[in-house]
């Protein structure tokens, strides 16, 4: 799979999905050099906003924080974040019952790292320091990786009937967004918790 892929696995069922397939990469491979650095997306820009914009599109902490706070917050967010993948990889594997599907956890695996990708690139829009912006972003980024899901279960799954693959595909949708709000709260705690320890 190459970058030259990824939009074509956004409506199609094979394109990019099969090249994926054919290469098969490790876990570790797509661990380290695709989620990894993906990831560090939504803590450095969420550390950038709040640093140049208090308050625009995040509540402004008062007093803000400390260089030594705003790092502490953004590396406990990335391991949160790495922890969800490999958390949804499992849950997803597990989920095939419910299809009559059996996927191996490295294609599960796949899955739960290629879906969130509109996601991690929609915190870029965090430049722009406006929750209105921020919002229509991650809204259409929520339908990229919806779009992601439902064409990457039938293939990477060996899903040949199409109703299963939309019912399974939207269970991990629905998992996909508890998730996500699981993440959002891991980041609020965070900060409540470096707020009351001072």
């Amino acid at each position: 799979m190459t970058l030259h892929d990824l939009p074509k696995m956004f409506y199609s069922y094979s394109e990019g999905w099969s090249e994926l397939i054919r290469i098969h990469p490790t876990m570790a491979w797509l661990f380290a050099l695709y989620v990894m650095p993906l990831s560090l997306l939504p803590p450095a820009m969420v550390t950038y906003s709040m640093e140049l914009a208090p308050g625009a599109v995040f509540p402004a902490v008062v007093p803000a924080l400390s260089t030594g706070e705003a790092w502490g917050v953004a590396v406990a967010f990335y391991v949160a974040e790495l922890a969800m993948v490999l958390l949804m990889a499992s849950i997803i594997q597990d989920m095939g019952e419910l299809v009559d599907a059996s996927p191996g956890y490295h294609d599960a695996f796949m899955l739960a790292a290629i879906a969130p990708t509109p996601l991690w690139l929609s915190s870029l829009a965090l430049f722009v320091p406006s929750l209105w912006v921020v919002g229509s972003v991650v809204a259409i980024a929520w339908f990229g990786s919806a779009a992601l899901i439902f064409h990457g279960v039938c293939p990477l799954f060996g899903i040949t009937d199409h109703g299963k693959g939309r019912l399974m595909g939207s269970f991990v949708l629905a998992l996909g967004v508890v998730a996500w709000l699981a993440l959002l709260v891991v980041l609020t705690l965070i900060l409540s918790m470096i707020v009351g320890l001072r």
